[in-house]
Order: C-alpha cells, then structure tokens, then sequence
C-alpha cells in the first residue's frame, strides 16, 4: 500500500510540474506545434547578447542572416539572395533579397548596418563584439579608437550591404549566417531599450517563426511568421519552447506525450535507451568540448604548477563511460577532432595532446603540486568548483572533487548556480574553478581559440597574452592557410601550457525526438533548426 501511494504521489508531482511549465495538455490536435524542452531557462534572446546554445536554438529559429547554412553547415543565401567578393578578399558586396521583418516593415541594409554596428559599440556590452572584428576597425571601434563611421560595414542603399574586412577570411561567409551577424531593428531598440526581446509585441524578428507568448517561468511560444520571404517551406504552425531543467521529469513529459523533443536526456538512461528506444533516441555528433576554466587571478589558481597537477589527476575517460554515456571522448587538446586544415589533416591530430592522456597521471600531478609548495595538498586552502545547476554537471564536478581528494589530497567545495546568474559570474571572474564549455560557432579552429584573447567577453580564465593576442590578429589576416594553421597550433600550444583550462571531454548532443517529428536538423555547430521540420501522424 506504502508502495502505491508513493507511485501516486509521484505520478501528480510529474504532472503538477506539467502544469507549472504551460504544458496543460497532450502534444495532438489539428495543428502542428513542436513542444520542445530546452532545459535550461535562457539570459536573452537578443541576437547581439546572447552567448548560450539554448538562447541560440530560439534565435536561429525566428531570425535570419544575410546567409543560413545548408545541411552540411555550408552558407547559402539567406536575406541577401546574392553577393560578390572582391579579388583580395577584403571586400563583399550583398544584395539584399525583398523581405519584411514580422510587423510587415521591410528588411534593409540598414538593419544590419545598425545591428553589426551594435554589437561591436563598447556601450552594448555584447561578449561577442571581438566576433565582429574582422570588420575593418571592427576591434579600434570597439576600443574607443575611431568613430562609427569608419567600420567596415555600410548600407550604400536599403538592397546593397557593403563589408571591407581587415584580412581575407575564409569562413566569412559562414559568419554571416552565426545569430551575432543577424540584423535588429533600430527603430524598436531605440523606443524599448534592452527590454525589447523580453515581449512578443516588441521582439520583432525576420526568420521562419515570430513571437506569441514570452514567459520564462512558463513557455516561450513561437507561430509561423507568413511575412517570412519563404514562408511556404515552413511545415510547422509553431513551436513551443520549455526550460524543464529536471531531466527526469523533462523525460516523463515526453514518454507521457506533452512533449515532442528534448535536449538532453538523464545520463543514466542511455544504455538502456540505446538498446530499447533506437528510434527516438539519437546521439548527435557536436564539434564541441565540456571542460572546466581556472581564473589565473584568484589563488591559488595563479599558480601553473597547481593548475597542471589539477589537469592531469582526472581520469577522463572514466567520466565519460561511467557519467556521461553519451559516446564522448576524453579531451586531451582544446580544438576537438573533426576540424581539417588545408591539407585535408585533422588538426587535432596534428597538434597532439600536450601530456595530457585519457587517464589520470596521479605521480606526476603529486610532483607538480609539490613543486608549486603544496606537497601532498598540505597548506592548499579549500578550493571551490561552481556550475550551473544540472544534473550531469554536478556529477561530474562530483566525481573531480573524489579524484582530486584522493589522487592530491585536495579538499573541494562544489557550489551550483542558475544559468543566468552563472553565466555573469564566469564572465565578471568572480570565481575559482568553474564548469565551462565551448560548442563552434564555425567549423575552423579560430572559433575555439580567440575566445581567449584579452579583450574576448568569452574569456572566461581572465587570461591576459600579449603574445598570444598578436598571435591570434596575424592568423586571422593570413591568407596563406598552411602559414594560417601553423600559427593557430602555435597559439593552442600557448594556452595550453599555460593550462589556463582542463580540457575534460568533447561533446555528443544525446537528445529525444517523437518518432513523428520529422526532418529536425541538429548541426554539429549545437544549433536546432525547425525551419523545415514537420509533424506527420499516421
């Protein structure tokens, strides 16, 4: 009897957490609406401030750049139905296709002129304004060096975007398909402020779908916007996004049928649904890596030697077959495998694993530790992990905390907090060691590698190199790609000697989808696209 009551009692707790999360009834009826959870509750769905995967999936899905991307990553066009490049590569010229943004006003040149602008202006704070430094006194605007005027990007009329860079970029045109190359309205930003992208009134967009509902602590509700210029394409009538960040009820939810997709499944299920749920179980391939930052400003993770000891006394590979599951792989570089340079080789492969092995280097960590004046942990303070609150990162952090106790004799405190707030703390330094990750934003290695310039917003180690941020600006005007690789594999053997992060694992995207949902794309890049998606119920 104690036993069924106890069931019951589990089975209204599920579905009261429906309730609180907008989810009132089951996924059905006449029209097609993808019920989606994405775990996390998200900062911002502003194109210009957003620095998250799960903020990411919304914007991609209800804006567009002057490019999008194929099934294979590659730019197509987008808003700009064609372009042309100059013969040294420092100049493109876009034309922007007749297209109106969701309240019927047409898209311009101005639109982007305005939004790229934005993001590099100091004032907006944006983490991804060094994003945006390709442009022509893209980074001496930026630093306060030069006026508006003079950056690279200009709307010679509302069809023609003109864009002079500071150096050939091979993936440029890729770029201009990422969420911080999409175009805002001017006009809207200017009347509400930051507030703009917290109501559906005024979060006016230019992709496939538009806003009807905003609510963080319930569901964020999209619709097909039919002002999109390919608006026939769209199957979908809309889609609803969740933020169940309990991964057990997420999963309830959708073997129940309230929802038709999850991003991210409880880790103890894998096995299991491997073998039994093949067909809607899928692991995803992600050009991403899991690892944790040191802030090399704050004791004692000032110190090299302590950092190189913590690296090498993980066993990574135990983590990835005992907690995550998921068909990761032990991370022993920071670029992960997947990216080739110009010769065809895999860049990971090339650049080696700087000592770093799969397994822990338990003796070699004691006398890095010592040799940094804590023998055996003895006069080392409490060190203290943070992450954000997730069921497979406190595992892991769990499991760093055992290794190092009993490997160094190292004690640790483990602290969570939510995403929003822990996204501020890692980027103000506010913290010791912290839980971080990194999925491309383009397949080059620059993607993972200029996060750690000085003046990156995604830098998160606080790392300040002078030689390293010379390093980085060279590569990224060289023209001459196997000059170009070398000097990325110079700048990886930097940071990695410094060991400003440890690398733990490179990422797999485990995630659910009802068998009726068809034609979902799931990038290797971390982005979700519904744009082409479909419900089809026999």
């Amino acid at each position: 009897m104690k036993k069924i009551i106890s069931l019951i009692l589990a089975a209204m707790l599920i579905m009261m957490s429906f309730v609180g999360c907008g989810i009132k009834e089951k996924a059905g009826g006449d029209e097609k609406i993808m019920r989606y959870n994405l775990s996390s509750p998200t900062k911002t769905i502003d194109p210009t401030l957003n620095i998250s995967i799960d903020g990411g999936i919304i914007i991609v899905n209800a804006f567009e750049g002057l490019m999008r991307l194929d099934e294979n990553d590659k730019a197509i066009p987008g808003m700009a139905e064609k372009y042309e490049v100059s013969e040294d590569g420092l100049t493109y010229t876009f034309h922007i296709r007749d297209a109106q943004w969701s309240d019927g006003e047409p898209v311009t040149a101005k639109d982007f002129e305005y939004s790229w602008k934005r993001v590099l202006d100091s004032a907006t704070a944006s983490d991804y304004a060094y994003q945006m430094f390709y442009l022509k006194n893209g980074e001496k605007f930026n630093g306060k060096q030069v006026g508006a005027d003079e950056v690279g990007v200009k709307a010679v009329d509302d069809k023609t975007l003109e864009v002079k860079l500071e150096g050939p970029v091979p993936y440029f045109i890729e770029l201009t398909a990422y969420p911080t190359y999409f175009p805002v309205r001017q006009d809207v930003i200017e009347k509400y402020g930051d507030k703009w992208a917290l109501e559906p009134e005024t979060y006016i967009s230019n992709g496939p779908y538009k806003a009807v509902k905003l609510e963080q602590a319930d569901v964020f509700s999209f619709e097909k916007n039919e002002k999109y210029y390919d608006a026939k394409r769209v199957k979908l009538d809309g889609i609803d996004y969740y933020f169940m960040e309990e991964k057990a009820t997420a999963m309830a939810s959708f073997e129940s049928g309230y929802v038709d997709g999850l991003y991210g499944v409880p880790r103890e299920q894998i096995a299991k649904l491997q073998k039994e749920n093949k067909t809607e179980f899928k692991i995803f391939p992600n050009l991403g890596i899991y690892f944790y930052s040191f802030n090399v400003n704050v004791e004692p993770m000032n110190n090299r030697k302590v950092r190189q000891a913590l690296s090498l006394a993980i066993d990574r590979k135990s983590i990835t077959r005992v907690i995550t599951q998921g068909g990761e792989t032990a991370a022993t570089g920071f670029v992960p495998s997947g990216i080739k340079d110009s010769s065809g080789n895999d860049f990971r492969e090339i650049g080696g694993n700087y000592g770093i092995t799969e397994t822990a280097q338990i003796d070699r960590a004691k006398q890095l530790l010592a040799e940094a004046g804590y023998p055996n942990g003895e006069g080392l303070n409490t060190l203290e992990i943070i992450y954000n609150t997730d069921e497979n990162h406190k595992k892991v952090a769990e499991a760093i905390q055992e290794m190092w106790k009993q490997n160094l004799g190292i004690n640790v405190e483990l602290s969570n907090q939510e995403w929003q707030v822990f996204q501020d703390t890692i980027t103000k330094g506010e913290y010791m060691i912290a839980r971080d990750g990194w999925s491309a934003d383009y397949a080059d290695p620059m993607t993972f590698l200029d996060l750690f310039i000085s003046n990156s917003g995604n830098n998160h180690p606080q790392w300040e190199n002078a030689e390293f941020d010379a390093l980085i600006s060279s590569a990224k005007k060289e023209s001459d790609q196997g000059k170009r690789f070398q000097m990325m594999h110079q700048a990886e053997e930097m940071m990695m000697a410094d060991q400003i992060v440890m690398p733990v694992y490179y990422y797999t995207n485990p995630m659910m989808f009802k068998s009726y949902v068809k034609d979902v794309r799931v990038s290797p890049l971390g982005f979700i696209y519904f744009d082409n998606a479909d419900i089809v119920k026999e």
